[in-house]
């Protein structure tokens, strides 16, 4: 696997059930989940797993339709069933619904009809995120010794 093709993020713990997740860039999000059931923790994994597939898939559509015209709205809402099952927890019925409005002008016509065009050609072959799920990639653990 070439350097470019590489991506990474270093998983860090910061007290009991909270995380902060830095990239190579030096950027980072924290992240997690309460020991004592309050819920005022930020996004739990699951909830980023699913910001990444709708996030992928808004930098994709907003690439193709922003080329002509600026949205008066862009949102993405991505919602899916946790279950646990003889598979194991896992997520079911994932869905990416966007919410897309234009003003009326002559590059917002254009966008509106790129639009549907934009959001397939994102989940059939652009979006890394979404494509992984799909296909199914085996994700590999190992544990090193510090």
């Amino acid at each position: 696997m070439s350097e470019q093709s590489e991506r990474s993020v270093i998983v860090e713990r910061t007290s009991s059930g909270q995380f902060v997740a830095t990239n190579t860039r030096g950027g980072s999000i924290r992240f997690g989940t309460s020991p004592d059931g309050d819920q005022d923790t930020g996004f739990t994994p699951v909830e980023l797993f699913l910001a990444a597939i709708g996030g992928c898939s808004a930098v994709d559509v907003d690439k193709a339709t922003g080329r002509h015209a600026e949205p008066t709205r862009f949102s993405v809402t991505v919602t899916g069933d946790k279950v646990s099952d003889d598979l194991g927890n896992r997520l079911t019925n994932l869905e990416v619904a966007f919410t897309v409005a234009f003003p009326d002008d002559e590059g917002a016509e254009r966008a509106r009809a790129i639009l549907p065009r934009a959001v397939k050609a994102s989940h059939d072959r652009l979006c890394t995120v979404s494509r992984t799920v799909e296909i199914g990639t085996p994700v590999r653990t190992t544990v090193t010794d510090a």
